[in-house]
């Protein structure tokens, strides 16, 4: 079977739905989808089935890549998750997985700038595996849990460390800036990602690689968060879980490091694409 590889292209608020061919080309899929949103993340596969991809229509490779998923909704992040990590920040191991929120609104395409806030002096990188809930779940087993999901992403948790561990604690506010949540460049369905194998991820910038480790070092795997999870809330199609980072932030690092204006963030998982970031000032 071949990867189907979902994206959205276009301006901000003008994106269409697409795939990628086997030569990586971007292929519209717009005559059989009106989007990638909620109302068809678990029939993705099923909708194109039979389609002669190569015979779509080329989208110049020139133009912007949107967000994989048309308005998100929880957007779940998962703290602490890899041992190393923990580690580096001297942090105490959980006891059970540590959950927040990012908002919706900071969710961006792959190769869009991040921009740094006001007043922020030490934004920092954390690459993650992201899922995509493709069904409405609650109370799910381990077993159960991959029933619920839509397929897998990508994802950059860029954090303002002061405004997340300062000002009374609220991880939150320091996760939750325009552009803090790049996604894509596509959304690849369940069955075509082994996990069992582990996938890939790193990030570097500016060239030097800063992060790179195997999903298989997660010490809460993809089926227990969403178990767990679906415990304390019901799971809707659309939603997103950042799943934790690796060791290698900016500042766990002897100085710390943290994102200035004019860097270049570029990251990566198996399967999954790569991303390209500039870092710009914000625009407000």
């Amino acid at each position: 079977m071949n990867t189907l590889r979902f994206l959205r292209y276009g301006e901000k608020g003008e994106e269409r739905p697409a795939v990628l061919d086997q030569d990586g080309n971007i292929r519209s899929v717009h005559q059989y989808l009106d989007d990638i949103d909620a109302t068809v993340l678990d029939q993705l596969d099923s909708i194109l089935s039979g389609i002669d991809i190569a015979a779509l229509p080329l989208i110049d490779a020139d133009v912007r890549i949107a967000p994989p998923i048309a308005a998100p909704g929880n957007v779940i992040a998962v703290g602490l998750n890899y041992r190393e990590h923990i580690q580096e920040t001297s942090s105490k191991t959980p006891d059970e997985p540590l959950l927040f929120n990012k908002s919706p609104h900071a969710i961006c395409g792959a190769n869009d700038p991040i921009m740094i806030p006001k007043g922020a002096e030490r934004v920092d990188w954390e690459v993650e595996l992201v899922i995509v809930i493709g069904r409405e779940s609650r109370y799910l087993t381990k077993e159960q849990a991959l029933s619920a999901i839509g397929g897998f992403c990508l994802g950059v948790d860029v954090s303002e460390r002061d405004f997340q561990k300062n000002h009374s604690g609220q991880w939150m506010k320091g996760k939750s800036a325009d552009t803090f949540g790049p996604v894509g460049p596509y959304l690849v369905s369940t069955s075509q990602v082994n996990l069992d194998d582990g996938l890939s991820l790193w990030l570097d910038v500016n060239g030097t690689r800063k992060q790179e480790a195997s999903t298989l070092q997660m010490m809460h795997d993809v089926p227990a968060l969403i178990s767990y999870i679906s415990q304390f809330m019901s799971l809707h199609p659309g939603d997103l879980i950042f799943t934790g980072t690796p060791d290698g932030v900016g500042m766990a690092r002897n100085p710390p490091e943290f994102l200035q204006l004019g860097d270049r963030v570029e990251c990566g998982i198996t399967g999954l694409g790569k991303q390209q970031h500039t870092v710009i000032a914000s625009t407000d």
